[in-house]
């Protein structure tokens, strides 16, 4: 299971981490950023999400519908 977690580093920024848990332990944990505004923290959570997700398959193709 993956989870985004975001957190206030020392500086005042927010930081943004990709966090892998097996059971009740966290496996692996990916830096993604760190942001010190709303559109640079909006950023990394899209980023964020994209790492997640390229480790899914999808239930349906739907690149083959595109014209």
């Amino acid at each position: 299971m993956a989870y985004i977690r975001r957190f206030k580093t020392t500086s005042g920024a927010t930081g943004v981490q990709v966090c892998y848990k097996k059971g009740r332990e966290v496996v692996r944990t990916v830096h993604v950023g760190s942001a010190n505004s709303e559109v640079g923290l909006t950023k990394l959570l899209k980023k964020a999400q994209a790492i997640i997700d390229k480790d899914k398959n999808p239930l349906f193709d739907l690149k083959k519908y595109d014209d």
